[in-house]
């Protein structure tokens, strides 16, 4: 683009620009390229701004687009881009800039075409474009070399093993960058691309064994949150003609221009963008997303999701089985210290959620940890704050408790953690309670926030799943969680008796009209009972299991038992009311004996003497 390339807008015009995508071949050894690669303007520093840079070449990149079957030029410009990272490990370690600075603008260059052709041309055009030469108009190259291959395998290369310093900071977010890019072509697709050029090139052949390297330097460079170099520690310093820092850091994707990688379900809330202190940990993390979920090859599997799934604690020195390929160690405790600071990103909670799901090492190891608080917290957070995140964030967040809450030991240990004033938790002020129980209060929040707006039963389904898979594990519920189940089930209980009121009602329209068609009653109510099930279960598992730990939850109990009464001869609730019954029986009993005026204190106390005195052979 030249030196004089200050603006955005002036791109369209520049010669240089209008040279590369113009009708004349341009040789690799051209002194142009020098030319061309010279540019510095102000970097764009939100999405808007990307826009307009895309706005502004969109013009240059068809033209190119036209003209490069006779020209070769897009070709020509990746040949110089590979010639000069091959010395580019060593002007990092001579700290030569204007090497660096030109080689970035290259590879700048290269990310901002491949977008333009990925999102225009199927993937067949867009591999003949890497194949055209200076010969006849359509002629391409028969030589063996594939270029878009060695591309790929340079800039895994670069990113595995350039030195992150500050004069390669951006070059190294730009190589990120024109990964992710290149993997886009998925968006592209209706249907799943499972015979793509990612496939053919990442998946095999040369590409292949940079693989565990690739995934470890991402996870690294997620772990330790490099932030980008201050103004001044960039290539070049600020020109006398007011031309601007060189556009690095912020270019490509890092700021937004991929904001579509970010997850965001059609219609729920959009995710807050909040300005990025690494870039390089953001592009890193959402590459390593692509990468795990690239669907497996027809005949390979996924290599990138195989090296997560496998990888080992640092400190773990037991030998890699020999049926594992791609593994590699990494420090557990660096990468748990990340995973709890960054759960405010959706991509980071799709990390995490990918790594207990799938990495049986990470996951026992979090389930060891005597520090789970400062996990489970920042989770519970987004749950809490459910009206201002996208739904799949939430999703992602439950269903990482799910996971956590099948472990017993879990189920266990984080009714032993106090925590203490609990400032994002507004509805009332918790100045001690124990982890279990605040999880116990955001998850039935997020349940009623789901009655009242949402109303989707998936949310529902797992929110419920997660109290089930604690209740045999409950113990000293804070009285408020304690009254927050029964607040529930009268909330339950209520909607119950509604519908069954509307069911009523609608069955006597219709015997005195045919014509009008019912609403769906039956189904509404089969929901409802079936939520109401699920609530019954999980109060008989917490009473079944630890009754003696829970004078809090009997006393709920108690003081709401009226709630209960029309659950009793119900067909579809008999069952699942037999203990429930007995303990509201045995201690209203116990209560009537003591007399009438008992204080709040007096009635725990004898609850506490009757969970004694309960054999427990009577609940089943």
């Amino acid at each position: 683009m030249g030196s004089n390339s200050s603006r955005i807008g002036d791109l369209p015009k520049n010669e240089y620009l209008k040279k590369l995508s113009g009708m004349e071949s341009i040789s690799e050894n051209d002194p142009f390229w020098n030319q061309l690669l010279s540019f510095s303007f102000p970097a764009p520093t939100s999405s808007s701004e990307l826009k307009l840079l895309e706005e502004a070449t969109i013009s240059v990149c068809r033209s190119l687009v036209e003209n490069n079957p006779r020209t070769g030029n897009l070709g020509a410009l990746i040949k110089v881009f590979l010639s000069r990272t091959k010395e580019l490990k060593l002007s990092a370690e001579c700290q030569n800039h204007i090497f660096i600075w030109q080689t970035h603008n290259a590879l700048f260059i290269i990310c901002c075409l491949l977008k333009v052709f990925i999102c225009q041309m199927s993937e067949e055009e867009l591999q003949l474009h890497f194949t055209y030469e200076e010969k006849s108009p359509g002629n391409y190259s028969s030589d063996s070399e594939d270029l878009l291959e060695e591309l790929l395998c340079c800039l895994m290369q670069l990113i595995t093993d350039i030195p992150l310093l500050d004069i390669t900071y951006e070059i190294s977010v730009e190589a990120i960058s024109t990964m992710v890019v290149f993997l886009s072509c998925q968006l592209f697709h209706k249907e799943v691309l499972r015979q793509s050029i990612s496939h053919k090139y990442l998946m095999r052949g040369p590409c292949l064994p940079y693989t565990s390297k690739l995934v470890k330097t991402l996870l690294y460079n997620f772990i330790r949150q490099e932030k980008p170099p201050p103004p001044g520690a960039h290539v070049f310093p600020q020109q006398s003609d007011g031309g601007g820092l060189l556009y690095g850091l912020a270019s490509g994707v890092a700021t937004g221009l991929w904001t579509v990688f970010t997850l965001g379900g059609v219609g729920s809330k959009a995710a807050a963008s909040p300005e990025l202190s690494s870039p390089l940990a953001n592009q890193s993390l959402l590459l390593l997303l692509v990468l795990a979920n690239l669907t497996d090859a027809s005949d390979a599997p996924n290599p990138y999701r195989q090296a997560i799934m496998s990888f080992k604690n640092t400190q773990d020195s037991s030998p890699f089985p020999s049926s594992i390929p791609h593994a590699f160690q990494i420090n557990f405790n660096s990468l748990y210290t990340a995973l709890c600071e960054q759960q405010t990103s959706d991509q980071a909670t799709l990390l995490l959620y990918t790594l207990l799901h799938q990495n049986s090492n990470i996951r026992t190891y979090m389930l060891a940890r005597t520090d789970m608080e400062n996990l489970v917290l920042p989770i519970l957070e987004i749950l809490y704050h459910v009206e201002e995140r996208n739904s799949h964030h939430v999703y992602m967040a439950l269903i990482i408790l799910l996971i956590l809450t099948e472990d017993d030991g879990f189920n266990r240990s984080i009714h032993e953690v106090i925590l203490k004033n609990i400032t994002w938790y507004s509805e009332r002020v918790l100045t001690e309670i124990s982890l279990g129980s605040l999880l116990i209060l955001v998850v039935i929040r997020t349940i009623q926030y789901n009655m009242t707006r949402t109303r989707d039963k998936y949310l529902h389904t797992n929110c419920l799943a997660a109290l089930a898979n604690m209740s045999a594990q409950f113990r000293s519920l804070h009285q408020y969680a304690a009254q927050r189940i029964i607040s529930l089930f009268s909330l339950l209980s209520k909607k119950h008796n509604k519908v069954l009121e509307q069911a009523t009602q609608s069955l006597r329209g219709s015997l005195s009209s045919n014509d009008v068609p019912l609403p769906d009653y039956a189904q509404d109510l089969n929901v409802i009972e079936e939520v109401i099930r699920m609530m019954l279960e999980i109060i008989n598992s917490c009473l079944t299991n630890s009754l003696h730990h829970n004078p809090n939850l009997v006393y709920a109990l108690l003081y709401k038992r009226d709630l209960f009464e029309q659950f009793r001869t119900h067909p579809s609730f008999q069952d699942i009311m037999q203990n429930i019954d007995l303990v509201i029986s045995f201690f209203s009993s116990r209560l009537l004996q003591a007399g009438a005026e008992l204080s709040v204190e007096r009635v725990l106390e004898i609850i506490k003497q009757g969970v004694v005195a309960l054999p427990k052979d009577r609940l089943k």
